[in-house]
């Protein structure tokens, strides 16, 4: 059906609306003979108002080139009249994307539509402009509302979205700066290989994945991102699954039989994106969730657009670039999935909600003012649950249990629940009961009450479930569903929900869990319930998650003296997120607060039986996982670099409640140092660490660099702080409300020697917390506190406490802005002081007033062996005075002042001081150049090629 332009309202007087529109028409002949590639919506719309005639239209068209055609519709439309010719220019202008390089030209001749022409419509008869509003019609039908886990209660899309936190992620991991904008994704900010077309989004389960795709979809469909995007294919990755190994496809069937078929002229709309593929945009939801038994590197280069091959094939050529060359691709993927980087251009990370995305969602899903505040000031007052936000899901699962509550005015309920096994219950009682039309606590009908109630649905879904977690399956075919028994009732529960028909002709009806959390907790439950399955079958299943895990050597050897098979062939598709889910809501079953209920589901032997095996099983992990771990000495500390799968241990424990199993992990911790960086780590898992190290008799290091532990993280390690001297987040959006708690805690127990805060949000505000920490804390030696926002007055605070302390002897504080006056109060904490050995004043904006100062300060100072002033406003005067410094200091080893606006005539006053001081051992000041540094008791050349302490 052909697409209406209805008409608009009218703007101002055009320039042109009193000049003859067939003067017009001939005074820019020649533009429109050039830029006029479409005559078919002309003429279909000349001939729909009757301003010419059939024949007419037909005649124009029996010329040989495009050119002369349209000089003769020129000719005909000038030869009937101001009339035709007006609404002639009022079809280019209102079919844009039939001529779209003729909207600079209708700009600059001012062109306004007159109120007549105005109720006259425009149809759009060209082939690719119907197809592309077909793809946004669909796209803006599909992604209008959110599915809920009640498919009664779909939202808005644009009443619940709220944008979490992304992170530009460089080639070895390292985080690079925050998004701030869905544009971004398509910027050149943050590429790592510019050669490659393929965006890649990780991220844990629930934490906004398909969300952040549904809204860029539902944006571009409203025109309102990628303006330069016509064509917007979007996948589920899962679809791959749906093919058998012999099924073969092209890439014009994977767009138009696998997403969107065409009204008309498939030809020549799949001819048009292959000659302009920079004008396509895919998304692929779920790389991670494919499963089949294939090698990457076996799958051939495929560059036949018409070559039929195998679907996941397809695929891979496509992330490749061999297929659709300059198409955009945003794949994304669970946290720990792969992509060869020869096929990665940017990295994200999705982090989930920080403390200002929470409170925008909760106004957005909170419209009362009086419920927003009570929901908030209740996650206030239980950190745990509060933290569990950051993750969106869980927020959205946690603010329904508060929002159900709210009804029933019993709005404290959810502050008993701890555990995210004990939230996911609650979610699944709640909307039990409503499809039995009872409330929760209507007719006080219990917990209990409802899964007994519930109990045969209950194991007939987590049987499907199970089934489906084991062989990584999360879609589920017709004859599956009617093989588990599951009925339409059972359906009607909402907990698996109809997906649609993934072959294209509608041949077979799909199913699917609604989210991979919830499939795994019905795994879970059918594991705990289902008697036939024993306690060593239970470990079994945790054996075979053992054997998916990078690094897991250590369990698998335990597992086969234990007498289980861990022989597994690991997919390179297959992760292993469902799996762990699968044993946290296990650990969460069977933890002794779910007796009561569990003692009306199954028999008691059989629980209990479980359970014990469990405990043991978990404590051992613990123990073999960190014997297992090399360790490396590290000042005094013998230090561990855990694996991710630690992360995932610790949660396990915490879910279980029990302090006898946390008791046994903590005993099997032999190393003094735990290093958990990048372990993609959220502030809930904080809860799951300190419920380890607080049953820890010997102080301890901890490390959790580059991770998402949040203010709120920082409140869940309160209870281990007594253990803690060494205390490392940085790169973990803390800010000054983190601050404020590490003073509160770390003062109390006076026992932290190393502290590091770089690349967090703490402003001078936080300043006067971490000061306080400085001056109170006598084993504080080394404190970094880089790249965060501190101006001149947190410089003067930290400098005035470091000048008190006696012991600190590494201070980092590169990348803040304290200025001259930050640089004149360090220049006071470095006369005479003691103990200071390393410091870092880099990229702090420091001129030569400040160098000033500094230089004068190291005149008294004996303690100093590195000191970095890059990429500050150092000038020639400066180094002159540090050179002089020089003659009286010998003690500096290091000194760095390179990224400055020294010249050589600067250089030339430390070359000549090298004369004089025998003990410095090199002075980097001018970039790009040779620098000459002593090496025992000569000099040679060496060329600097870095940038300083970052």
């Amino acid at each position: 059906m052909d697409r209406v332009r209805q008409p608009g309202s009218r703007h101002q007087m055009s320039v042109i609306s009193t000049h003859s529109f067939i003067k017009l028409l001939k005074l820019h002949r020649e533009i429109l003979v050039g830029r006029i590639k479409n005559t078919e919506c002309v003429l279909d719309n000349l001939i729909k108002h009757e301003y010419i005639s059939g024949e007419e239209a037909e005649l124009s068209q029996q010329h040989p080139t495009q050119a002369a055609k349209v000089r003769k519709i020129l000719d005909l439309v000038e030869s009937k009249g101001e009339e035709t010719a007006e609404y002639f220019l009022h079809i280019l202008y209102q079919a844009s994307e039939v001529y779209a390089n003729l909207s600079p030209w209708l700009v600059e001749i001012q062109y306004q539509p007159s109120d007549h022409i105005l109720t006259k419509s425009v149809i759009i008869t060209d082939a690719v402009c119907q197809y592309i509003q077909k793809i946004k019609h669909d796209l803006r039908q599909d992604t209008k509302f959110v599915t809920s886990y009640v498919q009664k209660e779909d939202t808005l899309l644009d009443d619940t979205y709220t944008e979490s936190l992304m992170e530009l992620i460089n080639a070895v991991n390292e985080t690079k700066g925050n998004i701030s904008h869905l544009e971004d994704l398509f910027s050149d900010t943050g590429v790592i290989n510019e050669d490659a077309e393929t965006v890649f989004v990780t991220g844990d389960a629930g934490v906004g994945k398909t969300i952040l795709l549904q809204r860029l979809q539902n944006l571009w469909s409203k025109g309102e991102l990628c303006a330069d995007v016509k064509f917007f294919f979007k996948f589920r990755c899962r679809i791959f699954n749906s093919f058998k190994e012999e099924d073969k496809i092209s890439l014009r069937d994977l767009l138009f039989k696998y997403n969107c078929y065409p009204d008309k002229d498939a030809d020549e709309i799949f001819s048009y994106i292959r000659q302009h593929p920079a004008s396509v945009l895919f998304t692929l939801d779920g790389f991670d969730e494919i499963n089949v038994d294939c090698d990457l590197s076996d799958i051939p280069d495929i560059s036949s657009p018409f070559e039929p091959t195998h679907p996941v094939a397809l695929l891979m050529n496509l992330l490749r670039g061999k297929l659709l060359k300059c198409s955009i691709k945003i794949l994304t993927a669970r946290t720990g999935t792969n992509l060869p980087l020869r096929m990665v251009r940017k990295r994200v990370a999705l982090k989930g909600f920080s403390k200002d995305h929470l409170l925008r969602y909760s106004k957005k899903f909170f419209k009362n003012k009086p419920h927003q505040t009570s929901v908030l000031t209740q996650l206030e007052a239980n950190p745990h649950l509060c933290s569990l936000c950051s993750v969106p899901l869980f927020c959205w699962i946690i603010f329904k249990c508060y929002e159900h509550f709210q009804a029933t005015c019993s709005s404290q309920q959810l502050l008993g629940y701890v555990t995210l096994t004990d939230i996911y219950l609650l979610m699944l009682e709640v909307f039990l009961n409503r499809s039995s039309k009872a409330g929760l606590n209507k007719g006080n009908k219990s917990q209990n009450e409802t899964f007994k109630a519930k109990r045969d649905a209950l194991l007939r879904l987590g049987k499907l479930a199970k089934e489906g977690i084991e062989n990584s399956s999360f879609i589920f075919s017709q004859e599956q569903i009617t093989a588990a028994d599951i009925s339409e009732e059972d359906l009607q529960l909402g907990f698996v929900k109809n997906t649609g028909h993934y072959d294209g002709c509608g041949n077979q009806s799909t199913y699917e869990f609604l989210h991979l959390t919830l499939q795994s907790l019905f795994a879970a439950f059918s594991l705990v319930v289902d008697e036939e399955i024993s306690a060593k079958e239970l470990i079994k299943f945790f054996s075979k998650c053992d054997s998916f895990l990078t690094g897991a050597r250590a369990n698998v050897l335990l597992l086969r003296c234990l007498g289980y098979s861990t022989h597994h062939r690991k997919d390179p598709f297959e992760t292993n997120e469902h799996l762990q889910f699968t044993m946290l809501f296990l650990c969460g079953l069977l933890s002794k607060t779910k007796r009561d209920l569990f003692k009306h589901l199954a028999s008691t032997g059989s629980v209990q039986r479980k359970h014990s095996a469990l405990k043991a099983y978990l404590a051992d992990c613990v123990k073999v996982h960190l014997k297992n771990l090399p360790k490396a000495a590290f000042e005094e500390f013998s230090r561990v670099q855990v694996l991710p799968r630690f992360v995932w241990l610790l949660r396990y424990i915490f879910e279980t409640q029990s302090e006898a199993i946390a008791n046994l992990a903590a005993k099997g911790i032999c190393a003094d140092y735990i290093k958990l960086t990048f372990c993609n780590a959220f502030s809930a898992d904080c809860s799951a660490i300190a419920n380890i190290l607080r049953h820890r008799k010997k102080s301890i290091a901890l490390e959790l660099d580059n991770n998402n532990i949040n203010d709120y993280g920082v409140k869940e390690l309160i209870p281990c702080f007594d253990k803690l001297t060494v205390v490392r987040l940085s790169v973990n959006q803390i800010t000054d409300d983190g601050a404020k708690v590490l003073a509160e805690e770390l003062t109390k127990y006076k026992i932290i020697k190393i502290l590091g805060l770089y690349r967090n949000q703490i402003t001078d505000v936080g300043a006067q917390f971490i000061a306080q920490i400085v001056e109170e804390c006598p084993c504080l030696r080394t404190l970094k506190i880089g790249l965060n926002k501190l101006t001149s007055e947190g410089g003067k605070l930290l400098a005035q406490a470091i000048q008190k302390s006696k012991v600190i002897r590494d201070v980092g504080m590169w990348g803040n802005q304290i200025g001259d006056a930050g640089a004149v109060a360090f220049a006071e904490a470095i006369r005479n002081h003691p103990s200071i050995r390393e410091l870092s004043l880099a990229a702090n904006g420091i001129s030569a007033e400040g160098g000033k100062s500094l230089a004068v300060a190291l005149k008294d100072n004996r303690s100093l062996e590195i000191f970095w002033l890059t990429e500050n406003q150092l000038n020639d005067e400066a180094a002159e005075l540090f050179a002089e410094a020089l003659r009286f200091n010998k003690s500096l080893l290091h000194l760095w002042v390179i990224n400055n606006k020294i010249t050589e005539v600067g250089a030339k006053y430390f070359f000549e001081i090298l004369k004089e001081n025998a003990t410095i051992e090199e002075i980097w000041s001018l970039t790009g150049f040779s620098e000459v540094y002593r090496t025992g008791g000569g000099y040679r050349d060496r060329e600097e090629r870095g940038h300083g302490l970052t």
